[in-house]
């Protein structure tokens, strides 16, 4: 995992979460927004964040496959909770585990939240989001270069939560994609698995023929919730909780 350089994420300009703390977290290139309802804990959450990169920092110096594969692959039995769970996340969407980190690192960090007693957690590494909520948020979709698309949003309930709600894109970030979707968004109540099935789907748009097959996909993997693709002006989306809003 080595650092990068700092990117400033642009979209957290828009952000407004009316009645919750916000609070940025960074530590080499992890860069997290945090807001609860009430005063974060710093202290507390950059120790359990180092906890987390450490162990999937010394999983990788011990197995460098973990870091590079593009594909799935096995861990070792004592390997750390995180490390398991983006490995299995990893296997169901035919990614490497890497494809995981972000959405693993956010939901590992908001359970420690929840765990110490805080009602309302927005956990947003890098465009992926574990989110447990109160009271309907909306949580924008940041497509690019389509005005079609802009302001949309979509309503998350608090009976949906805790839940993960992850975006690829092939045209936006850093992060490797293989295809040139504007946005993927894929919720599941398992935020590493989001991670991962947002990234599959992502690579797998190449054309507007591509939409429907990736959207099949996305579907098809259990634990999936919910899932938006955006490309161009084109917008394809399924799941029985999906609610938009402008």
């Amino acid at each position: 995992m080595k650092t990068q350089a700092y990117r400033r994420r642009f979209y957290r300009d828009r952000i407004s979460a009316q009645g919750l703390y916000s609070c940025v977290i960074i530590e080499k290139e992890t860069d997290l927004q945090i807001l609860t309802n009430k005063k974060l804990d710093e202290e507390f959450i950059r120790e359990r964040l180092r906890q987390y990169r450490r162990q999937v920092e010394n999983y990788i110096s011990r197995d460098s496959r973990f870091l590079t594969s593009l594909k799935p692959i096995s861990v070792e039995l004592n390997a750390p909770a995180i490390v398991k769970k983006m490995s299995m996340a990893a296997a169901k969407a035919n990614v490497g585990p890497m494809a995981a980190i972000a959405g693993g690192v956010a939901e590992f960090l908001g359970k420690d939240l929840l765990g110490k007693g805080y009602r309302e957690v927005i956990i947003e590494n890098g465009g992926d989001i574990f989110l447990k909520v109160a009271k309907l948020r909306r949580v924008a979709i940041y497509s690019g270069r389509s005005k079609l698309w802009e302001g949309l949003s979509l309503k998350i309930r608090p009976k949906l939560t805790p839940l993960g709600l992850c975006t690829s894109s092939g045209r936006i970030g850093h992060s490797l994609s293989f295809g040139k979707a504007d946005a993927v968004v894929i919720l599941s109540k398992d935020t590493s698995l989001a991670d991962a099935v947002a990234t599959a789907t992502a690579n797998l748009i190449k054309s507007k023929k591509d939409l429907h097959p990736a959207l099949n996909f996305a579907r098809s993997i259990k634990g999936v919730r919910g899932a938006v693709i955006i490309f161009k002006n084109n917008l394809v989306s399924w799941g029985k909780d999906m609610e938009f809003a402008r």
